[in-house]
């Protein structure tokens, strides 16, 4: 599967005028944030430049809406070294990462990185991605192409239907918590699809910011 044309005729609560407010609350809430935490953004890029010496920001290639490749930024939370699996990882962790494309105590992590995931503080560049609309705020989370295409199936069409976004159901109930094995996974995040709505999205954030104050599911 390489290209997604079907669109999904999932139920859209609020109809256009719920698109419009979701797309108004994006733009509104990511430029004040970029402007607001604009000192985090340099303490957290000096942090990570002085861990290694390498890059301060890692651009993920992901699918977006309707099948779009995007590129999705984080701060650095990984080794240099990072994309050689077989280089760095055991048999036994290179067959989680096939699993679940995550792995638990991944030891390509540098200990800034570690801080960084457990209060999501590395996903902070993805407000960029949402200013300009790759992202929203609360969406499925974006994937890449194969990871899509392997989890989701006949479904693929269906999580791609919606923008993908910073936070949402799946991550709000605990991230790793939540596995592709279970198929809890791919269930939260499609179950966001089929009930987006303005109430279900602020619901979302609340239950995002106790998540993540209680480092559920972090790694």
């Amino acid at each position: 599967m390489s290209t997604y044309t079907k669109e999904h005729k999932a139920p859209r609560r609020g109809g256009k005028g719920y698109l419009f407010f979701k797309r108004t609350f994006d733009i509104v809430s990511s430029g004040i944030a970029l402007l607001l935490l604009s000192w985090l953004f340099l303490i957290l890029a000096i942090a990570v430049k002085c861990s290694d010496g390498g890059s301060v920001f890692y651009r993920h290639k992901r699918v977006g809406k309707g099948g779009k490749d995007i590129f999705i930024p984080k701060f650095r939370s990984m080794k240099r070294n990072a994309d050689q699996l077989e280089h760095t990882l055991t048999p036994e962790q290179l067959e989680q990462y096939r699993r679940e494309y995550k792995i638990d105590n991944d030891p390509r992590v540098t200990k800034v990185g570690h801080f960084l995931r457990r209060t999501s503080l590395d996903e902070l560049p993805q407000l960029w991605s949402i200013f300009k609309g790759d992202l929203s705020v609360v969406g499925p989370r974006p994937l890449m192409r194969e990871e899509v295409e392997a989890k989701y199936g006949e479904d693929a069409e269906k999580l791609l239907s919606v923008k993908p976004g910073l936070i949402g159901w799946w991550a709000a109930n605990g991230r790793s918590n939540c596995t592709y094995e279970s198929g809890e996974r791919q269930k939260l995040e499609l179950y966001y699809v089929d009930h987006c709505s303005a109430a279900f999205d602020l619901k979302i954030m609340f239950k995002t910011v106790g998540s993540v104050l209680r480092g559920d599911g972090a790694q």
